[in-house]
């Protein structure tokens, strides 16, 4: 094996652990909202999702980071079915919308995608 060869598998590897860990490390926000939204199936407005995710994060003495809002929001985003950007996850796996017929910023979860995805990857929402 080549020099070039052994160095792009080695790369390619660490890009996909890289990956990984990034995607554990949302978990814990994936797994909050869910229990946030889940409470309100006609959707959470934006502001008081982020206080009951506040709320959720003191009660359990989590971590607040500073930018603990962009975080959740970020990690919404990238499981919401209707986000404005270009998504790498599939149809299939899309855990949040936003709900159509309520006005504003308003985010809900899908509870049967939610489910599966909690017990896919052994979680808990809290319940």
């Amino acid at each position: 094996m080549t020099y070039e060869a052994t160095q792009a598998e080695f790369l390619d590897e660490r890009e996909t652990e890289t990956a990984a860990r990034k995607l554990r490390s949302e978990f814990p926000y994936v797994v909050d909202l869910i229990g946030v939204l889940r409470a309100h199936p006609g959707g959470l407005r934006r502001w008081s999702v982020m206080r009951a995710m506040r709320n959720r994060r003191k009660d359990s003495a989590g971590p607040i980071p500073q930018k603990f809002e962009d975080e959740v929001e970020r990690v919404f985003r990238r499981w919401c079915g209707d986000a404005d950007k270009i998504r790498e996850t599939a149809d299939a796996t899309t855990l949040f919308y936003r709900p159509g017929e309520r006005a504003g910023e308003v985010w809900a979860v899908h509870g049967e995608r939610a489910d599966s995805w909690l017990k896919a990857e052994h979680l808990d929402d809290g319940r």
